[in-house]
């Protein structure tokens, strides 16, 4: 952890030092330094960067850097480099890259932009880019490298031990190798720990191990995620309906995706996209903001519309509006408890329609015993500080209500949009707070109007 700590001190204090030297026009001691960083280094400076000084940055990097540097990058932030760079530029850039690095920047490409860079590829890199691209972005294929290393059942470790040396290195994250027949069909796989220890006259259908677990191409990058979590992969073979070999998930391209789905849910919450550039221009924030704006604004006049019901009791009794404020505030927070929980377990795959009731009853036990609770307090509060038991009963007639309501609508508000393939991370908490406001008004108002208003 300190080691951690450390080296992360000292990338933002080489960050520091560059952005100083570009701030007194010393380009050629920052075209010295960023050429001593490594690529997520200079990666995490351009994100850090406003668009001028990224754009300077970038021309000060060495050539040979940029494609390493490109797959570091944000989604955004890489877009708004890739707009900089000449199709010619970007075909050598991504040249050697990983399968599912070079399907993520093409696709993020124009349509003439991505045929002028296929045009500029060699024709390896346009063939893998061609399979890359034939695999829906957010599933298996879309992720996989197809730089797997495959063996034959019948030949012996020793051959294979040999054709290893050939081979001069081994793809990141090897940690299995395959075992296919002549048709590529998956058949098994053996580990290296267990390849180097064996004797090497052996037969690889000896020591091999047919118990694989492979990857269908079509699965969906979130579930992909939740195998490695329970089967503490480092790598894992990816398979096509016909049960060939066709490439590879690694655990860093899954760290990826566990950091993204992270990402998306809190700033979804926020009404934010998940690529969000920090420094991305003033009008492109303020447009991709104002929706979410404006949706919240309908909610808030449907509030206040419910509160113009009750004009009459308002204009009686002035300290109904002080405490009006208080019940949906409540409401709103227990719900956005209980909302946040339970899309974390659908995330997690912890909530299906097997748990779903015994959660919703759960919750509402949680709300009735929370409403007990604050509701006498509340009504106590009120009842000294007004003077008068009956606004402390309303109050905390309303309070028990909303508490209760506020559980509900956090457990089923999230169900029900995913079965409507609606993000719950991205509209539940405009929904939940709407249905707390209003319930919250209703009870306390419509109450007090019974109550009070005879």
């Amino acid at each position: 952890m300190v080691a951690e700590l450390t080296d992360k001190e000292y990338a933002m204090q080489r960050i520091q030092e560059v952005n100083a030297a570009l701030a007194d026009g010393m380009y050629v001691a920052a075209r010295r330094m960023l050429h001593n960083m490594p690529a997520c280094d200079i990666a995490l400076l351009l994100e850090s960067s406003p668009p001028k000084n990224r754009a300077i940055v970038w021309k000060l990097v060495d050539v040979d850097e940029h494609g390493e540097i490109l797959e570091e990058l944000s989604e955004e932030v890489q877009k708004s480099i890739i707009r900089q760079m000449a199709p010619e530029k970007l075909a050598a850039a991504t040249e050697g890259m990983d399968t599912d690095d070079l399907a993520y920047v093409l696709r993020g490409l124009p349509d003439q932009v991505y045929q002028e860079v296929l045009k500029s590829m060699d024709e390896r890199d346009r063939e893998r880019a061609e399979t890359a691209l034939s695999y829906d972005e957010d599933t298996a294929g879309g992720i996989m490298n197809t730089d797997t290393i495959t063996v034959r059942a019948d030949v012996s470790v020793d051959v294979v031990l040999r054709y290893l040396r050939l081979k001069g290195e081994l793809p990141e994250a090897t940690d299995m190798l395959y075992v296919a027949d002549r048709n590529d069909k998956l058949i098994g796989e053996i580990s290296l720990a267990r390849l180097v220890t064996v004797d090497p006259s052996k037969i690889v259908s000896d020591i091999m191990s047919t118990e694989v677990v492979s990857i269908p191409v079509d699965m969906q990058e979130t579930e992909v995620a939740k195998l490695f979590e329970r089967f503490d992969w480092v790598s894992a073979p990816v398979v096509d309906a016909e049960q060939q070999l066709v490439g590879r998930i690694t655990i860093d391209d899954v760290v990826d995706i566990i950091r993204e789905e992270a990402q998306h849910s809190m700033l979804s919450m926020a009404g934010l996209e998940d690529d969000e550039d920090t420094f991305a221009p003033v009008l492109k924030s303020t447009r991709r903001r104002t929706v979410w704006l404006a949706i919240n604004l309908l909610t808030a006049l449907l509030a206040a519309m419910v509160s113009s019901l009750f004009e009459d009791i308002l204009a009686q009794m002035a300290v109904l509006a002080i405490l009006n404020t208080i019940v949906p505030s409540m409401g709103g927070i227990a719900g956005s408890q209980t909302l946040t929980l339970v899309i974390r377990g659908m995330a997690l795959g912890h909530i299906g329609t097997s748990n779903s009731r015994w959660l919703i009853g759960k919750e509402l036990a949680i709300g009735a015993l929370n409403g007990v609770i604050w509701s006498v307090l509340i009504a106590a509060v009120v009842a000294l500080w007004m003077q008068s038991w009956l606004v402390g009963g309303i109050i905390a007639f309303a309070m028990m209500a909303n508490l209760l309501a506020a559980a509900l609508a956090g457990v089923t508000v999230p169900m029900i949009l995913k079965k409507f393939n609606i993000d719950p991370a991205l509209a539940g908490g405009v929904i939940l707070t709407t249905v707390t406001d209003v319930v919250g008004i209703f009870a306390f108002l419509g109450t007090a109007t019974l109550l009070l208003s005879a």
